[in-house]
């Protein structure tokens, strides 16, 4: 974060943290009751303070990405399972598993390659619209960050912390690589500055991301954006909205919320004539 402060003749509360840390050491300053609030981990993760985490975990990346003067990105949602081309299916169970992610690693490559479109478009305005966002894990979210990389732009990566441990993927920009105990704030952030949201194949989380980005259009929560789905093959055989439609549980024209794409090329045209941008050329493929 940056060190600028406001002029203030009063101290700050870091130095007060250091301080206190070289009180003397007697029963009273050994107490919980002693540290200061806001530097006693016991007190900040206790169920009474939710509420404040929920707060802190929203501003510590509003401010960050303010201060790099991010105020719009492109978000890619996708399966973290799925391979770079060329490479073993790691997750895989059986070998069904394995057959059909490798075949699904084509998908990582469209990802990368609508990422870089999306930066060129960010590089044109200064990397300040159009702002690559993932996850921040492997497969696809790799991918998103990785395109990004190729143009030498910057791109954000949302991580959550899982059971399991996970490191953020390494083209994720350091400054912009964020970590999230909340699904719910993680959330917030990936749609309140998204112009268009694009969904590869996966699983469970993919799916909550898809819906949950429909629903909020659907509801007039959020403005319309281009909402795509990577994969017919895929996507026809995983869900069917049109049998929602025909059921009257959704509208009929909901199922025009979202479009079904197979390249990048595709999506990328989708989200350009929706915004009226430029035309892009070809990214030219760049590392290995």
């Amino acid at each position: 974060m940056s060190k600028r402060r406001h002029p203030t003749s009063l101290r700050t509360s870091s130095e007060d943290v250091a301080v206190s840390r070289k009180a003397p050491d007697t029963p009273q300053t050994r107490s919980a009751a002693y540290r200061l609030a806001f530097a006693d981990d016991e007190f900040m993760t206790s169920e009474d303070t939710r509420g404040v985490r929920f707060q802190l975990e929203y501003l510590k990346p509003e401010f960050r990405l303010r201060e790099h003067g991010i105020n719009s990105t492109v978000v890619l949602f996708g399966g973290a399972r799925i391979p770079e081309p060329g490479k073993p299916a790691w997750a895989a169970k059986n070998e069904t598993q394995r057959r059909n992610l490798e075949a699904a690693s084509r998908y990582y490559d469209e990802a990368r390659k609508f990422a870089q479109f999306a930066s060129q478009t960010a590089a044109s305005m200064d990397f300040k619209e159009y702002v690559v966002t993932t996850g921040g894990g492997p497969g696809v979210m790799e991918a998103g960050n990785r395109g990004a990389a190729d143009m030498g732009a910057p791109s954000i990566g949302l991580n959550i912390v899982l059971p399991h441990e996970q490191a953020p993927n390494l083209y994720v920009t350091p400054d912009l690589s964020f970590n999230f105990h909340y699904f719910a704030t993680r959330k917030i952030h990936f749609l309140m500055r998204a112009r268009a949201v694009a969904v590869f194949p996966g699983g469970f989380g993919t799916l909550d991301e898809f819906f949950e980005s429909l629903t909020l259009i659907q509801t007039g929560r959020m403005d319309r954006i281009p909402i795509l789905l990577f994969g017919k093959e895929f996507w026809t055989k995983v869900i069917n909205l049109e049998a929602l439609a025909e059921a009257g549980t959704i509208s009929p024209d909901d199922t025009e919320l979202f479009t079904v794409v197979d390249t990048a090329r595709e999506g990328w045209d989708v989200v350009r004539q929706f915004y009226n941008l430029p035309q892009m050329s070809e990214p030219t493929w760049r590392g290995g």
